[in-house]
């Protein structure tokens, strides 16, 4: 792809908007960038134009961040002028040439990415490790250098927004109610993640979740070797075993079988010293601390539905339970079961604790995640668990699921 003297747009000015920014920049483009919300620039980043058909004069080219709905007024009017749209990931995938390994799905992505660029990187491998992770897909390519795999983990949101990039091997993991605030349907979603399939070639791989008839189901290329996972059945072949030390639950089986396929794909066998090194990821069932026999679990990330009810399934009895914050949409009545089954008691926080006291009640109503630390304390017995595991965005108290995390982490770590 060639951007020496071409004029671009890009619209989110996160992350990954400022590193394709800096990555235009650095291949020649004249660059214009804005927020969507308001307009700011980094450092060296182009003039300022407001976000409105007139910013599309002279615009051959508009990168969007992945946050940015692709609905919008601005990328209608692009369209209808032949203008070409990609979103940030496409852009930096134009300029790699190592194998591109691609990991979407509800949840359990984060996880699956991380440990996938670990037993890669166990063997020796040198890896890039990034996307909807953290680490903007743009930054690859602007650290230059010769690596043998990215591995990438890909939202909906930025999977929308791709035209050519290509997953030498790609797993989805499962779809379950997620982003609806967004999406009209949960079939308009699965779409989305299918398109992570979209450019691969014969020789490629699709890694899918059997036991998720949705992804089951997605459709893959002409010669794309179809694997299907089972965490209870797939790695028997493999010579290794479904559970890291750091990887607690079921559903960490099923991304710890999706994670060594995927780097088997690319010729790596010694997978069982990869899975007994993996450190873990922050915010994922993170352990905090034991203090009088009762452990203190930060799952924070557990941002729906799906997540809560995987990490719930990881404990037996006597779980602690805080949940609430900004809603997604869906509802959480699927929960009951369980948390009847496995806890002790519901303490809400945020804005969506009357809607979960409503569907999952009775409950203890705390507001605030101090207050829920503090009732926690009072309650919990030796044995018991206290999990962080929200159901819900962060926006309503927090900057973010990390942030939130932190200060539960720095509440629990302050108890005496």
């Amino acid at each position: 792809m060639r951007l020496d003297g071409r004029h671009a747009l890009v619209i989110g000015l996160g992350k990954s908007g400022v590193a394709a920014a800096q990555l235009l920049l650095q291949k020649g483009a004249r660059v214009v960038a804005a927020d969507d919300k308001d307009l700011l620039l980094p450092d060296g980043v182009g003039e300022l134009r407001r976000v409105t058909p007139d910013a599309l004069a002279g615009v051959d080219l508009v990168v969007v961040s992945p946050g940015v709905p692709l609905w919008l007024p601005i990328f209608i009017e692009a369209a209808k002028r032949g203008v070409e749209i990609i979103g940030e990931v496409e852009l930096a995938s134009r300029f790699i040439d190592e194998p591109l390994i691609g990991i979407t799905g509800t949840n359990g992505k984060s996880t699956t990415t991380a440990l996938c660029g670990h037993l890669l990187a166990t063997v020796g491998l040198r890896v890039f490790v990034g996307g909807n992770l953290g680490n903007a897909l743009s930054n690859r390519v602007l650290a230059g250098g010769k690596l043998d795999a990215t591995v990438c983990e890909l939202s909906s949101y930025q999977l929308e927004g791709i035209r050519t990039l290509r997953c030498a091997a790609a797993t989805v993991l499962n779809i379950t109610p997620d982003h609806l605030d967004r999406y009209p349907s949960l079939e308009a979603y699965a779409a989305a993640k299918e398109r992570i399939f979209l450019n691969q070639r014969a020789g490629d791989a699709a890694v899918l979740n059997a036991r998720d008839p949705r992804v089951a189901a997605m459709r893959t290329g002409a010669g794309v070797k179809r694997v299907m996972f089972d965490a209870r059945t797939t790695l028997d072949g493999l010579g290794v075993k479904l559970r890291a030390p750091t990887l607690r639950g079921a559903h960490n089986a099923e991304n710890a079988s999706a994670a060594c396929l995927l780097a088997r794909h690319l010729g790596v066998h010694d997978l069982q010293r990869g899975l007994d090194t993996y450190p873990g990821l922050p915010h994922r069932l993170e352990p905090v601390r034991v203090l009088d026999g009762v452990e203190w679990i930060n799952d924070s990330k557990a941002t729906n539905v799906d997540s809560v009810e995987k990490s719930l399934s990881a404990f037996q009895s006597g779980v602690i339970i805080i949940m609430g914050g900004r809603g997604k949409g869906a509802p959480y009545a699927p929960l009951k079961p369980l948390l009847r089954e496995r806890a002790k008691a519901i303490l809400t926080i945020g804005e969506d604790a009357d809607k979960i006291a409503a569907e999952l009640g009775p409950v203890q109503a705390c507001g605030t995640l101090a207050s829920a630390v503090t009732k926690a304390r009072e309650i919990a017995r030796g044995g018991d668990t206290v999990l962080l595991s929200p159901a819900c965005a962060s926006y309503d108290q927090f900057r973010n699921f990390e942030d939130r995390g932190d200060q539960f982490k720095a509440l629990v770590r302050g108890l005496r």
